[in-house]
């Protein structure tokens, strides 16, 4: 399928499934974060994560050369990074304005991508953006909870870059349960020593299990049913929606209005992120 034809409503429907699922997720591990902080939050997440992921792409490191196991370690810690960051960020700054600083990883990778002056001018747009919510027009910008969510995009940054050519190494998505495995080890000291006993407690294990369903079995099965069926340029479009979708979620679920100055931040960059992902030289997505 080439980008300039329809894209099937059934694709869309997968993107915005897998967008919903993954900030719905992340508003219920809010609700636990008093409890185990954020850090038991995303162990929580990973962990019971991994079984379902473990079923339906089972993991193999058997006769793998030394350089594929490099590779899945480079895409889990990344992975790891990225999720603990996040986690770090939404709880000192609102739901929206931290998924949009993190969308900056891959706005990033598409500037990258992008083509000559259009591309700077992408750039320039989401710095705009992000200073807006950063900035004296954003009310409630907190500098280390923005900190939080630059090292998340990071972490998005190389977790794109990285995830193509694992998903080539490794069949399926066996390399993404592989990954979330080593992202659950890093995540696991920090995990244990703010969350520690509170982890094991019903509400808490409820609330993380649904966490790890809304916010990574689901989204990433959708995501990659989305990509056999969608071109990288317009599902990285429809993505673009992600910083408002968790602005909404975050106003619906979590009662975090946002005023207008970050409202215009999150729209300057969702403009900017579309713009860039239009006009980038994207890679052709990989099914196994």
């Amino acid at each position: 399928m080439s980008d300039g034809r329809r894209i099937a409503p059934l694709s869309v429907g997968l993107v915005l499934l897998a967008i919903v699922s993954i900030q719905c997720g992340a508003a219920i591990a809010i609700s636990i974060f008093d409890r185990v902080g954020f850090a038991g939050a995303v162990l929580l997440r990973n962990l019971l994560a991994i079984p379902v992921l473990a079923a339906v792409w089972p993991p193999s490191l058997r006769g793998r050369a030394r350089s594929d196991l490099w590779l899945v370690a480079a895409f889990g810690v990344a992975l790891g990074v990225m999720n603990l960051a996040i986690y770090a960020a939404i709880d000192r700054i609102p739901l929206g304005v931290a998924v949009t600083v993190e969308f900056l990883g891959p706005l990033g990778v598409a500037v990258f991508k992008g083509r000559g002056r259009l591309a700077l001018l992408w750039a320039a747009l989401a710095a705009v953006g992000v200073a807006a919510l950063a900035g004296p027009f954003g009310g409630s910008a907190d500098l280390l909870g923005i900190a939080f969510a630059a090292v998340a995009a990071l972490g998005w940054a190389s977790y794109i870059l990285l995830g193509g050519r694992v998903g080539r190494v490794f069949a399926g998505a066996s390399g993404l349960t592989i990954g979330v495995m080593i992202a659950a080890l890093i995540q696991l000291p920090a995990g244990l020593a703010v969350g520690g006993s509170e982890l094991v407690a019903p509400a808490v294990l409820g609330a993380g299990a649904a966490a790890a369903v809304l916010s990574t079995v689901v989204p990433y099965a959708a995501e990659i049913e989305a990509l056999r069926r969608i071109p990288p340029a317009p599902f990285g479009v429809l993505m673009s929606l992600e910083p408002a979708v968790a602005a909404l979620v975050g106003l619906i679920a979590l009662d975090q209005g946002l005023d207008a100055g970050e409202i215009a931040g999150i729209a300057l960059v969702v403009i900017a992120s579309i713009g860039a992902i239009r006009s980038a030289r994207l890679p052709a997505p990989v099914v196994d």
